[in-house]
């Protein structure tokens, strides 16, 4: 019998193999042995909507309307929003946009000028 790898994630040794995959029945992570590392050991990669790579100090438009929460009103499309900080949270972009403040806001609804 071979010896599985302990979960990537919990660290876990009681993984089990289920077809191709393997699954930690404590965290019920699953993965595949001997695939390529998780994209989170190298440093994030943010695109816009169109694929373009987003860097921190970019100029973006908005590409739909965006409501607020709260009933802060809208951010319309075509906003520009100058000077962007990207960020890994569930929110990728911290910025300031004018009449509104600062402002959190995902990389798919945005297009980089």
């Amino acid at each position: 019998m071979s010896a599985l790898p302990p979960c990537p994630q919990c660290g876990s040794e009681l993984t089990y193999n289920d077809g191709t995959q393997c699954v930690c029945p404590e965290c019920a992570h699953e993965w595949q042995p001997g695939a390529a590392a998780d994209a989170e050991d190298g440093p994030r990669v943010y695109k816009d909507a169109a694929g373009n790579l987003l860097q921190d100090g970019d100029t973006v438009t908005v590409i739909k309307d965006l409501k607020l929460k709260g009933g802060g009103g809208t951010v319309k499309m075509g906003t520009k929003v100058k000077n962007i900080r990207l960020v890994d949270s569930d929110h990728d972009i911290d910025c300031k946009i004018e009449g509104f403040g600062n402002m959190s806001l995902k990389t798919e609804f945005v297009k980089k000028v």
